[in-house]
């Protein structure tokens, strides 16, 4: 039985898609909304995709209703498989011996807590070799607030493993978003420095562990298993 609950970010944190997803959001705008926008600049850190797709209807124009920003976000997701090749991203260091060691473990268990819809996340993780990691978790779905989608990845975590405390589940991210949503639902967060913020703006913050990046599978799981039961030091 599961003892400790990993809760993963993908963008910034699992990997980098070098905002490949930059060019299915303009297919999108242009299929959806007949406009022809460079989206280059456009700042999405942290966002949500039903965030971000709300801000781009609104920018075309339009009212957001919940229909127009569903069908964008669907055919955002048809353009993705094909605009992530565009770019050279990568999966971020330490993530694939962390997740290996995971799946040898009987005590802990990874979910997804990310603002991506749930096709959104399996493109991107299933062209960057991640997706047999994870079997299950919260997305973006029909909310665009990261703390809804942060108490469905917990509600998930109670369903399979009630027994596990909530010193012992740990939401994985490299925003303040996702420390945010950690503390909305009472559980540590492992901020990692990987992607637009640095140490010292997630430190601000005063996550459970702040580090540059993640560390040897060796060095997490003595944090993870050895301070999980009181503070870290």
């Amino acid at each position: 039985m599961a003892d400790i609950a990993l809760l993963w970010d993908i963008d910034g944190t699992l990997l980098h898609t070098g905002r490949a997803g930059i060019f299915a959001l303009e297919d999108a705008a242009r299929d959806v909304l007949g406009v022809y926008v460079d989206f280059s600049e456009l700042s999405t850190a942290g966002l949500t995709d039903v965030e971000i797709a709300v801000g781009i209807v609104r920018q075309a124009g339009r009212v957001p209703d919940s229909e127009i920003v569903d069908r964008f976000l669907r055919v955002y997701e048809r353009h993705l498989p094909m605009a992530l090749p565009k770019r050279k991203g990568e999966v971020l260091p330490g993530v694939k011996e962390i997740l290996d060691r995971s799946l040898q473990r009987e005590d802990v268990f990874s979910i997804l807590l990310t603002g991506n819809t749930h096709a959104g996340a399996q493109a991107k993780l299933s062209y960057y070799g991640l997706s047999h990691y994870f079997s299950d978790g919260a997305f973006s779905d029909g909310t665009p607030d990261r703390r809804s989608i942060a108490r469905r990845a917990l509600d998930l975590v109670r369903g399979r493993w009630p027994n596990v405390g909530l010193n012992r589940v740990f939401v994985i991210g490299d925003t303040p978003h996702d420390i945010h949503c950690a503390n909305a639902i009472g559980v540590r967060t492992i901020a990692v420095a990987t992607g637009q913020y640095g140490e010292s703006d997630l430190r601000a913050l005063n996550p459970w562990w702040v580090l540059p990046s993640l560390p040897s599978q060796d060095v997490f799981f003595r944090h993870i298993v050895d301070g999980g039961h009181g503070d870290r030091g």
